[in-house]
């Protein structure tokens, strides 16, 4: 079995710590206890370590030995609409999990009224969310989840892929809608409830967006996500990395 990853708030003279919350967190509920080994991360480098002191707000290690990052990956920022707050947590964990660079909440037309200002209040929420996440899916770092913007400014993304879910029938599939290279960077737009208005749509063209589908079913947002970010790690996975051949297994972080 995979030992547990963990980040860590400092790494400092061949020793590191974890305080506050997320202490009491390993104390009380994951039961960390001297003399165990985890790895641990400052979101720069992975460390085997072994905890020194657990106490209720402060856990400390000892550093054994440096091991081999995550391989460099094109990034995936992720605008998803504002939906009811726990259908996007829900969309936050799994795109966490799925390697996803970057989550921006998008203010669009048929976003429910008062999300944007609620939003705000969610935020710090939505980071604990993917930190958790990025621990049990051992990545290197968190995403960044950014404030609310609103739509007019998401379409300003300078990415090299530029890609807006489109649910209308006659889209390109999302697979045959890009391909990856080595420095690409991605931007994926998913929709509201009840989807894009036409004014929308209209917008995506005049900024050069990439309309794509997901099939014929109308998916929930949250699924839409899960759904075009495993396609994006399938891109990723042709992306000869570190030497290694494509299709090797790796991780988008």
């Amino acid at each position: 079995m995979a030992r547990r990853r963990f980040f860590v708030d400092r790494i400092q003279d061949g020793r590191a710590e974890i305080t506050g919350d997320d202490a009491h967190h390993l104390t009380r509920v994951l039961r960390v206890e001297s003399g165990q080994k985890f790895e641990i991360t400052d979101s720069r480098q992975v460390w085997l370590a072994t905890v020194e002191d657990a106490r209720k707000n402060l856990v400390t290690f000892t550093l054994d030995e440096e091991l081999p990052g995550d391989s460099p990956l094109p990034p995936v920022t992720l605008y998803l609409a504002l939906i009811k707050f726990e259908r996007f947590e829900w969309a936050v964990e799994k795109a966490t999990e799925l390697g996803v660079s970057r989550i921006v909440p998008v203010e669009a037309a048929r976003s429910e009224q008062g999300l944007d200002r609620a939003a705000v209040k969610r935020v710090e929420r939505w980071r604990r969310i993917a930190k958790e996440a990025s621990e049990q899916s051992r990545r290197l770092r968190s995403p960044e989840i950014t404030d609310a913007v609103r739509f007019a400014m998401a379409l300003k993304d300078t990415a090299t892929h530029r890609i807006w879910l489109d649910e209308k029938p006659g889209a390109t599939p999302l697979a045959r809608a890009f391909t990856l290279a080595a420095g690409d960077s991605t931007s994926l737009i998913v929709g509201p409830e009840g989807g894009w208005t036409d004014h929308e749509r209209g917008l995506f063209a005049q900024a050069g967006w990439t309309g794509a589908s997901l099939g014929p079913s109308v998916l929930r947002a949250e699924t839409a996500v899960c759904a075009a970010l495993a396609v994006f790690a399938q891109r990723a996975m042709d992306i000869p990395a570190n030497g290694q051949e494509p299709g090797a297994p790796i991780q988008l972080d």
